[in-house]
């Protein structure tokens, strides 16, 4: 009878185990399976080269940024590649980027895929080239609130319920250089 137990008791903690670990699994997939190091986030931009971060950059099209934000519907769901100066970037994470054509020009956020890859934490200022697709989605009010809180996005076409339709543009793989 004891034997009986101990064998039910321990398929039951194997079970337990099992779960546990496959929620944890889950939790990691959502945000993409990784996290950065403190070498993703303190890498140099060289100004000899390109720093490579994600897919390498293939042969898709390139776009005109501005044309691009003047027309997504065109350009989303499509590969391309996109050039400009990278505006701003996440402060936390390096898991995003604003890029615009020329400083001062309108920007369009690039989020690394997947939750990949990162960028460094002080990518503002570097030039960039981004492979990706554009995309045309709602944020909730709560992901436009986090996002202002956590590094200061600004957002022109807030809807009155707080959520805003935003253009932004998922890259499977950006180069960096510094000027």
């Amino acid at each position: 009878m004891k034997f009986k137990s101990l064998i039910v008791l321990a398929g039951l903690i194997l079970a337990i185990s099992a779960t546990a670990f496959g929620q944890e699994k889950g939790m990691e997939g959502m945000e993409g399976g990784k996290k950065p190091t403190e070498a993703d986030k303190t890498a140099v931009i060289p100004t000899d080269g390109w720093l490579k971060r994600g897919d390498a950059i293939g042969s898709s099209k390139k776009v005109s940024l501005s044309k691009a934000l003047a027309k997504p519907e065109k350009f989303a769901g499509k590969k391309v590649i996109i050039e400009g100066v990278v505006v701003r970037s996440c402060k936390m994470e390096g898991c995003w980027a604003e890029v615009a054509e020329k400083q001062g020009e309108k920007s369009v956020r690039v989020k690394m895929k997947g939750h990949a890859f990162f960028i460094p934490l002080q990518s503002a200022g570097a030039t960039a080239r981004v492979e990706g697709e554009f995309q045309v989605k709602t944020l909730t009010k709560a992901e436009v609130d986090h996002m202002i809180e956590e590094d200061g996005a600004k957002f022109d076409n807030r809807n009155a319920d707080g959520s805003v339709t935003e253009i932004s543009f998922e890259a499977t793989g950006i180069e960096l250089k510094r000027s």
